[in-house]
């Protein structure tokens, strides 16, 4: 899990790097790199390129390119660690909607934890004026959209492979982003197409070892340890781009990851009592 993270945070520094890209060039060149590397394991693996739940895969699809447009257009325009956080506020987003659409129970403490998160996402925005309104609100629109792709791939995880799963949101994303970006294309130098392919090696390596993670140890012992990330982010952030924090903007970061972490190790060890 901990290499999971690095590769992740390493990804998102590079997407960082190509801030002069647009947005759904990034996207594009990411999800291109991505789907020749999930077509060849799939065609090697004799496994069925579209796969069998259609309906959910291509939903898991669709929300999971919307999200990432958006995270990486934050990226782009507000602190690494800001953008990181923010993101990891869709864990909150995915109990809401399990309460509401899959009926399941959300116990007390859970909401204390949301409440605390929540609160710390305001004062990620309140407190660091770099974040403006705009781009606070298509993070957490971006973290509500991750959501629901999570569930979305709950709803495949018995009827289709973890890889044919992440390739329908390549399918999905090369041709909308390539057709988005036409016309709209920036040059790109050497160092960029490299930079490009990195995004695309790391995070389908990242993808993996978190998913062999969670197959072999439970949730919540290994869960709490992808929000090191957002750690790294502020560090890289701070050395490498000279985004400093305030003080208060790091209490609302602190207790966005302190939350969804005790949320996520509560929960686990919940179901597995249940058993």
């Amino acid at each position: 899990m901990l290499t999971s993270v690095v590769l992740y945070t390493s990804a998102n520094l590079c997407v960082k790097e190509l801030s002069h890209l647009g947005t759904f060039q990034l996207v594009f060149l990411r999800s291109a790199v991505s789907l020749v590397l999930c077509a060849v394991y799939l065609k090697r693996a004799g496994i069925p390129l579209l796969g069998n739940n259609r309906r959910w895969l291509f939903v898991r699809g669709l929300m999971g390119m919307v999200a990432l447009s958006g995270f990486f257009h934050t990226v782009r325009h507000i602190p690494l660690a800001s953008a990181t956080v923010i993101q990891y506020f869709s864990p909150v987003f995915t109990v809401l909607l399990a309460l509401f659409f899959l009926k399941e129970k959300v116990h007390r403490w859970q909401w204390l934890f949301l409440g605390l998160a929540l609160a710390g996402i305001v004062m990620v925005k309140g407190f660091d004026p770099r974040v403006s309104w705009g781009m606070w609100g298509l993070g957490l629109m971006s973290a509500c959209l991750a959501a629901v792709a999570y569930l979305a791939t709950m709803k495949c995880r018995d009827t289709d492979h973890p890889v044919g799963v992440v390739i329908w949101f390549h399918l999905l994303a090369v041709p909308v982003m390539g057709a988005l970006s036409w016309g709209r294309w920036t040059p790109m130098m050497d160092v960029d197409w490299g930079l490009a392919l990195a995004i695309g090696v790391l995070s389908i390596a990242a993808q993996v070892l978190m998913t062999v993670a969670l197959h072999h140890e439970d949730a919540g012992m290994v869960m709490p340890f992808k929000y090191l990330g957002a750690v790294l982010a502020l560090a890289i952030g701070w050395w490498g781009y000279g985004e400093h924090m305030s003080n208060l903007s790091l209490v609302g970061m602190a207790l966005v990851v302190a939350s969804i972490s005790a949320n996520t190790v509560l929960k686990s060890r919940r179901s597995a009592a249940l058993r």
